[in-house]
């Protein structure tokens, strides 16, 4: 019989992200078969496990939404009163989680999934999955900003923040690929040599491409079957 750590089995449910799945296993909120998860136990589809006290429903089918977001909404599944939601654009009533968030003033491609284990894979910065940006900046960048920017900038965080690529498009105008997704790590890299980002664009993120849809529009690149 197949079994697979319970997180990982979590997150391929659909229920939540594996970091998240880690989390409430450590909280003592999931049991198997009425006792209480350890981290990397094996299960199988024949165990019966429940988190914070509902049963883990079957395995649904996976659905991927590209969403094209406009500027001056939040990714993020809290209602705040005075603030639009990307939520608000789907006319969908399966829960999904967010494949790499943009900040409100940013736009372009959002990946939308119910599978928490294709989430956790787009989003976990050991993967080094490519994301690339379309940047509008307020004065064109010096060459050698652009390689100090490729070499690595301290922005506050655990580690340099680097970009992988960049390349003039035309004036002020720049494509710029990652491979980590640090918060708002763009416009603070920028922000370190007085460079100011007046618009910004995401239109990859690994293999999946923004298409030309309006902004505000979303289609399936997996549908529900």
């Amino acid at each position: 019989m197949y079994t697979e750590k319970i997180q990982k089995f979590i997150a391929r449910s659909g229920y939540c992200s594996r970091r998240k799945a880690e989390k409430l296993i450590e909280e003592k909120k999931v049991t198997v078969n009425k006792n209480l998860a350890k981290l990397g136990m094996r299960v199988s589809e024949k165990d019966v496990i429940r988190i914070e006290g509902k049963t883990l429903k079957p395995k649904e089918k996976r659905i991927i939404i590209a969403l094209n977001k406009p500027k001056g909404y939040s990714c993020t599944h809290k209602e705040v009163p005075g603030e639009k939601n990307i939520f608000t654009l789907l006319d969908l009533k399966e829960r999904v989680f967010i494949a790499g968030r943009l900040d409100k003033n940013s736009r372009g491609l959002v990946i939308l999934t119910n599978n928490g284990e294709l989430a956790y894979k787009l989003t976990h910065p050991s993967f080094e999955h490519e994301k690339e940006y379309k940047v509008e900046l307020s004065k064109d960048l010096k060459e050698e900003v652009a390689e100090k920017l490729k070499e690595g900038v301290d922005i506050g965080e655990k580690t340099k923040a680097k970009i992988k690529e960049i390349e003039k498009i035309k004036n002020k105008k720049y494509r710029v690929i990652l491979s980590e997704g640090k918060n708002r790590q763009i416009r603070r890299m920028f922000e370190v040599f007085n460079y100011t980002v007046t618009d910004l664009q995401r239109v990859r993120i690994d293999k999946y491409k923004l298409k030309k849809i309006k902004e505000g529009n979303w289609y399936f690149i997996e549908p529900k079957k």
